[in-house]
């Protein structure tokens, strides 16, 4: 068998989005790029690169997640490394990300990512805002060493630092020019009809946003004032049918509220700044 031949038979095992799907597995297991992949399409396949491929396949069927079965995704056209009780990025909190780079001045900024899982969020604006300073903030062991992975990975280890938090229960130690946060926000009767590879592979601590999903938004509004300078920019990535609610959380102790929508003409994003 020739690797052309390994992609096709690879995509027949799989459902939907079988040909892109086989691809990455493909690139994955030979460990080459897509331009490689193309212009050697007539190289043999190994008998280890098949082993390989059929566990690859059978966790696949099984409802695992593409993005752990690779150990890694792209965002915000960054690489990073994901691994099973971290997250998955999606392509939704990209809108976040653009949202906060687009509000950041020229000037120095200071930015806490709360919640932080992978460190897509922080890590992008980094890499995009090179005059900012990044802490990233996460209560799992497992997301914290991942994001370590992931700032090393980007090259950004001298402008973004980690740090283990329990936001629910305490807050960072100093002010911030920007608060940003993709925060659980699921509400909790709602995990178990979500698709299988969200509520029986990603971590439910890092969905679950308590009865009306809306937990880390109140914490954070409500404690706000002991991180964020005042005018500083609150961001927060929302559910689709989350904007008035964590906008009216912001009501009181936010000006210039906004509500932003992605590209499917859903609320993504809510921001403010602090008076």
């Amino acid at each position: 068998m020739v690797i052309s031949e390994f992609v096709r038979e690879t995509a027949k095992q799989l459902g939907d989005n079988a040909r892109f799907e086989a691809e990455l597995m493909v690139m994955s297991v030979m460990e080459m790029d897509r331009t490689r992949l193309v212009l050697n399409g007539k190289l043999p396949v190994m008998p280890q690169h098949t082993y390989r491929m059929n566990k690859m396949i059978e966790r696949r069927k099984k409802g695992e997640p593409l993005q752990y079965i690779l150990g890694e995704t792209e965002f915000m056209s960054l690489d990073f490394f994901v691994r099973e009780g971290v997250l998955i990025p999606r392509s939704d909190t990209e809108i976040l990300v653009e949202t906060v780079i687009d509000k950041i001045s020229d000037k120095k900024t200071t930015v806490a990512d709360i919640c932080t899982g992978s460190g897509c969020i922080g890590i992008s604006i980094a890499h995009y805002k090179k005059n900012t300073d990044i802490e990233l903030f996460d209560i799992s062991d497992i997301a914290l060493e991942t994001a370590e992975k992931n700032i090393k990975r980007n090259n950004v280890s001298e402008r973004v630092k980690f740090y283990k938090m329990d936001i629910l229960n305490e807050y960072p130690k100093k002010k911030y020019d920007v608060v940003v946060s993709n925060p659980p926000y699921i509400e909790n009767a709602v995990i178990e009809t979500l698709q299988t590879e969200v509520k029986d592979y990603e971590p439910r601590i890092a969905l679950d946003g308590g009865e009306d999903g809306l937990v880390f938004y109140r914490r954070i509004t409500e404690t706000a004032h002991n991180f964020l300078k005042k005018g500083g920019l609150l961001a927060f990535e929302i559910g689709y049918n989350q904007g008035e609610s964590v906008r009216g959380l912001m009501q009181n102790d936010f000006y210039d509220t906004e509500v932003i929508k992605d590209l499917n003409d859903n609320d993504r994003v809510v921001i403010g700044k602090l008076k």
